[in-house]
């Protein structure tokens, strides 16, 4: 069996949070503003830039309602999604 690079598996479980986000109709400022962080910061978790703690995950688990194995399948897509979701609302 060969090994994960750790950078990839750092990706894929920021599209599975940015995944599971999307599907409880959260934004990611709401998510930010929840776990108490910079919007810049939950950015970078989903993008797959920040080495999350097994504590962070278990608060971003809890926030959507999701136990944190979740995290750790396969993303649908490996594909960065850009921008905002059509549809969505500015925030001011």
């Amino acid at each position: 069996m060969a090994l994960e690079h750790p950078a990839e598996i750092i990706r894929d479980v920021g599209l599975r949070i940015a995944e599971a986000r999307r599907s409880a109709g959260l934004t990611q400022e709401e998510m930010a503003e929840r776990l108490g962080i910079a919007l810049r910061n939950y950015q970078r978790i989903e993008l797959g830039k920040r080495n999350l703690t097994l504590k962070t995950m278990a608060k971003i688990g809890g926030i959507l309602g999701v136990p944190v194995r979740v995290f750790m399948d396969e993303p649908a897509s490996r594909a960065t999604r850009r921008g905002r979701p059509r549809g969505e609302p500015r925030s001011k």
